[in-house]
């Protein structure tokens, strides 16, 4: 079940949502709007390696916004710190940044109960599009979970600032095997 908008800001003020800050003006019928942070990150290298740590280069935000080009996978962040121990968020493009050719969020749109911090964002263009710091990017949704819930714990608990995959923490590469 999807909390509406007034429902969030009832689960706020309770402190069973965690939004920092929190803007009133930001809530939708069934949503929350969040904005851009400052800090915008792009891979290294074009050619991604899932068992290796693909390295990252922070590119600057000019005052004339920052032009996202297709191919690429840029990594952005929310700019509020957001989470709960009681929904499951879900994050999804605005249909403004949508109507762009802008996704905010490629394939992971579901937060784990639990996690607090500012969430990463893929974002990638269909078409170059410009964007900056600050703007509403995205929105949340806040569903109520049915059965025992587990706090998530993982490795980005706690992120501030864009983050690059981690996957490669998840191989486990036999010592006796020779990588190719």
């Amino acid at each position: 079940m999807i909390l509406t908008g007034q429902q969030i800001a009832k689960e706020y003020d309770l402190g069973r949502i965690d939004i920092r800050p929190f803007n009133q003006t930001h809530l939708s019928p069934n949503s929350y709007d969040f904005r851009l942070g400052p800090v915008i990150k792009r891979y290294k290298n074009y050619i991604l390696d899932c068992k290796k740590d693909n390295p990252t280069i922070e590119l600057p935000f000019p005052v004339s916004g920052l032009v996202l080009e297709p191919g690429w996978i840029y990594l952005g962040h929310t700019m509020e710190i957001m989470g709960s121990d009681y929904y499951v968020p879900i994050i999804r493009g605005r249909s403004s940044t949508a109507r762009l050719g802008l996704f905010i969020h490629v394939t992971a749109d579901i937060i784990d109960i639990g996690s607090h911090n500012q969430w990463t964002l893929q974002l990638h263009a269909v078409q170059p599009v410009r964007i900056y710091p600050d703007m509403l990017i995205g929105q949340v949704t806040f569903w109520r979970p049915e059965g025992s819930i587990e706090l998530y714990s993982g490795k980005y608990q706690g992120s501030m600032g864009p983050w690059g995959s981690q996957i490669h923490r998840d191989f486990y590469i036999d010592d006796n095997k020779k990588e190719a």
